[in-house]
């Protein structure tokens, strides 16, 4: 009997400690809407008991509703400011889709193209 109290007590102290673990390590979205499209989701990292900015997407889409560019940011904390980090953009034709990946280059200071993680993909 004694043994199995051990047991448990262990078991119940390990579970605690992952939930605490797991708890200080978690994120947080905040999504906005547009009827049914979600626009934006600001992502917040939970850091010694705060929340903290941690990244940004933010969406486009064209008259059908299809997703045609998602644009992600990072926070800078030491200017307390999001930059761009991420493009991506979408081109939706009848039977594929084309993914077409931007990195921010901070120097020209807009998106540039990096052509090899460019993927086409059929849509059936």
């Amino acid at each position: 009997m004694k043994a199995f109290l051990k047991i448990t007590l262990l078991f119940a102290m390990l579970l605690v400690a992952n939930v605490t673990i797991h708890a200080q390590n978690s994120l947080v979205y905040n999504t906005e809407k547009d009827g049914d499209l979600v626009v934006s989701e600001t992502i917040f990292k939970m850091q010694d008991g705060a929340l903290n900015h941690y990244m940004k997407h933010n969406y486009k889409y064209d008259a059908n509703k299809q997703r045609i560019e998602s644009e992600t940011q990072k926070w800078n904390d030491s200017k307390k400011s999001w930059e761009n980090d991420l493009c991506i953009r979408y081109t939706h034709n009848e039977s594929t889709i084309t993914t077409e990946y931007y990195k921010w280059n901070k120097k020209k200071k807009e998106f540039i193209l990096v052509p090899e993680m460019t993927v086409t993909m059929s849509k059936w």
